[in-house]
């Protein structure tokens, strides 16, 4: 059922584009840059819960070690394309990437799952290739809970702003500084000690509390071909127009990004270019599948944050648009962890074996139940550990091998459930033949399980060709 409504989803999402691209013929919307009058004024209006945060609000210190963070990582080889799958074929991503977060987080997004390095978390025992690499995730966690304090406050701020409901001036004078986000200086305290979460506000805490980041790394000139940005003309993209996925619903997205400009071509001097300057990075945004509100293009330099707040992502898109230097960027997010965390997948393992006893004198294994539910329940998670895990995991994932090897006991371990839960179908399969079974709890049990069977045997497929 899930399957069929992504599909149709999917299918929806691809007629409005085609039917907003032949709209537009040759016209293009129009966009704003902040070198335009009206950019604070539609932002303010159509983006106000974009909050930008120019790299001088941020501790020089933190700037430091997030920045060597990156270099260290990129010297190590620890940023890889993905290969993702978009309509049955297989993509590499022109981006580079690297998840990073709590141990046994996972994060999935177009049909790859991505298997976190886990950063130095108390009670876990993690090694790493070198104390270097150590050192880097430290600085991400380092990064993700300041960035977790600023979701928290500019929220509340947002809140309190949008409620009107104020009675200190010196707070409306604050909070107001959020509407005009590119001219701000220094709103945000270096101090955030004092910051802390109401009680009653669990939903808030909830939805900024990231549980992981994942870093790009990409340098235009390396590259062959890069899509150009269809509705606006904005130029070259290094990501294209997307809501990210996977996420708790309203959760904040929070990006640190770091472009390497002293390196690099310096901004275009050439200022009648109408629109953004193609040597900068930016990221575009526009109101999803709206043809009347102008996008925004919004420039990345060295340092800058900027943070998606409550259900932005899920009313606008955004892009990346590429400069000319090699660039960086941690993209911090509250990942929906109900279905993606090893904690999860082994629960479901422990529950499908339950099924299975062992004879104490003989040894030999039996099914407790072969009731429809029973099977069902069973052969689904048996498809989950092996295609969500088991495959996802060694497609791609022993890639990370270079930071750590933290992810190796835990496969091993669902590799033996999954050896378990084979030898479980081929009892359902003996147990079935025997005539002895009522004939109408047979046909049940029969019905479902080869529904099962024959989506993994096309799973098994799809992959043995991938």
């Amino acid at each position: 059922g899930g399957t069929m409504k992504r599909r149709a989803g999917e299918r929806e999402k691809e007629l409005k584009k085609k039917k907003l691209l032949e709209e537009l013929g040759e016209n293009r919307l129009p966009y704003l840059t902040p070198a335009d009058a009206d950019f604070h004024q539609l932002w303010k209006t159509k983006y106000s819960k974009l909050i930008f945060r120019k790299s001088d609000t941020v501790p020089e210190e933190l700037h430091q070690m997030v920045q060597e963070s990156f270099l260290t990582l990129r010297e190590h080889n620890c940023f890889f394309q993905d290969l993702v799958r978009i309509k049955a074929r297989d993509f590499l991503t022109p981006v580079s990437r690297i998840l990073i977060g709590n141990p046994g987080c996972t994060y999935k997004y177009l049909n790859t799952r991505l298997f976190t390095v886990p950063w130095p978390t108390e009670g876990y025992d993690i090694k790493y290739c070198s104390p270097q690499i150590r050192d880097a995730c430290k600085a991400l966690m380092r990064l993700n809970d300041y960035l977790h304090i600023e979701a928290v406050k500019a929220s509340q701020g947002q809140n309190l702003f949008e409620t009107k409901e104020i009675k200190d001036t010196t707070v409306i004078d604050r909070e107001q500084s959020f509407a005009t986000p590119l001219t701000e200086q220094g709103a945000v305290s270096k101090d955030q000690r004092g910051v802390c979460v109401p009680e009653d506000d669990r939903s808030l805490k909830k939805r900024t509390s990231y549980n992981l980041t994942l870093l790009n790394y990409m340098d235009p000139l390396q590259m062959l071909y890069l899509k150009q940005e269809p509705y606006f003309g904005m130029g070259s993209m290094a990501v294209s127009w997307h809501h990210d996925e996977n996420l708790v619903e309203r959760s904040a997205v929070a990006v640190y990004s770091y472009s390497c400009e002293d390196s690099a071509v310096e901004e275009s001097s050439e200022q009648e270019l109408k629109g953004r300057d193609p040597a900068v990075w930016h990221v575009g945004l526009k109101v999803a599948w709206d043809i009347e509100t102008p996008g925004l293009a919004i420039p990345l330099h060295q340092g800058d944050i900027y943070l998606m707040l409550d259900d932005l992502n899920m009313t606008h898109q955004h892009c990346v648009l590429a400069g000319l230097s090699p660039r960086f960027s941690s993209t911090h997010r509250v990942a929906d962890s109900s279905r993606g965390t090893l904690e999860y997948i082994l629960e479901q393992c422990e529950l499908a074996l339950q099924n299975l006893q062992t004879d104490s004198d003989s040894m030999a294994l039996s099914l407790k139940s072969l009731e429809a539910a029973v099977v069902k329940q069973v052969e689904e998670i048996h498809n989950e550990v092996e295609f969500e895990w088991l495959r996802q995991f060694w497609f791609q994932g022993k890639r990370y091998l270079k930071c750590t090897d933290w992810w190796l006991k835990p496969m091993a371990k669902l590799e033996e459930f999954w050896r378990k839960m084979e030898i479980m179908t081929s009892l359902v399969l003996s147990e079935v033949r025997k005539e002895q079974q009522i004939e109408e709890q047979r046909n049940e049990t029969i019905s479902c399980f080869l529904l099962l069977l024959k989506e993994r045997q096309k799973l098994r497929k799809e992959w043995t060709a991938r």
